[in-house]
């Protein structure tokens, strides 16, 4: 049994959260992920809280142990979406895209556990001193939004400068990953690629298709300065790139990316679709239901640590 302070905090079995992604992140996988013993995170995206609270009550058809909502600060339904956790008592939320400090006083008297994502140790240091419980420090290798530094440089230091738990994302995929994680001093994992592949989410299969046959360098990263995204490789990108060499103005860029996460993800046009997607896509080989998933991390975890101890006994 794997046991760390995340568990104890939110009351699940494992220290694995599967990540919040806009579009993505449904209430049936949200719930299958948390039946499973981990937690399972709701995207909300920029979705109205009618949407959300359909997404909820799902989850709450499914299991009756912890979940999540991903809350983005992006949202222009971003006050109506609070209400909503606290008259709804969702147990945690995670956040990105801003600050939720200005929210933690209400989210607190409805004893939800708030987890910002965060991508810098001075972003960390701020969040924490906002009474957070927790947060996840995110690496660029990760698929949609990503930061500028790497996931291993990036765990330890953040780790090093606040004393509430982290889970780390970005990059992770299986059981050595979550191993390795530990080893840097995290208390859990989120992952958000693996589990787009699990049979309970409801993502086009032409996206799930995309990220299977994916290879190690089939991810790029598309943007400007302070909003890249990692995608997989496609039509699309190649316009996208083909743009920013001719000089072509943020404002174009990013209407050229408008509603492209849902054309691939919902209606299946992988080509000139945004395939958000991790650089740990090529690890993934098939799909499975989420409890398999994270019953293999688990084991593997395990199996991966048991043999690291006896590297280190050998010899006496």
């Amino acid at each position: 049994m794997l046991r760390t302070r995340i568990c104890e905090i939110l009351g699940i079995d494992y220290p694995i959260f599967q990540g919040g992604m806009a579009w993505i992140a449904t209430g049936r996988l949200a719930g299958a992920v948390s039946e499973a013993g981990g937690l399972g995170i709701i995207g909300a995206g920029s979705a109205p809280p009618e949407v959300v609270k359909k997404e909820i009550d799902k989850v709450r058809e499914i299991t009756d142990k912890p979940f999540a909502v991903n809350v983005y600060y992006i949202s222009p339904h971003l006050e109506e979406i609070i209400r909503l956790m606290v008259d709804e008592r969702v147990p945690v939320i995670t956040t990105g895209g801003g600050n939720p400090g200005k929210h933690i006083e209400s989210l607190k008297k409805a004893d939800i556990k708030v987890f910002p994502v965060v991508s810098s140790v001075a972003l960390a240091k701020r969040l924490a001193r906002t009474g957070v419980d927790g947060l996840i420090a995110e690496g660029m290798e990760c698929g949609g939004h990503i930061g500028d530094i790497a996931t291993m440089p990036l765990i330890p230091q953040i780790v090093d400068a606040v004393d509430i738990p982290v889970v780390a994302a970005g990059g992770i995929a299986d059981g050595r990953g979550l191993a390795a994680a530990l080893a840097l001093g995290a208390e859990g994992i989120q992952m958000g690629t693996r589990f787009i592949c699990a049979e309970e989410c409801t993502v086009h299969s032409n996206y799930k298709d995309a990220i299977i046959r994916a290879k190690d360098r089939d991810t790029t990263t598309t943007g400007y300065s302070g909003h890249y995204v990692r995608v997989l490789k496609n039509k699309l990108v190649r316009a996208y790139e083909r743009l920013g060499q001719q000089g072509t103005s943020p404002e174009d860029l990013e209407e050229l990316g408008s509603g492209k996460l849902q054309l691939a993800a919902l209606n299946g046009d992988v080509d000139n679709g945004s395939v958000m997607a991790g650089q740990v896509a090529a690890l993934v080989d098939g799909i499975k239901p989420a409890g398999e998933i994270i019953d293999e991390i688990i084991v593997e975890a395990r199996d991966t640590v048991e043999g690291l101890e006896k590297l280190f006994s050998k010899g006496g």
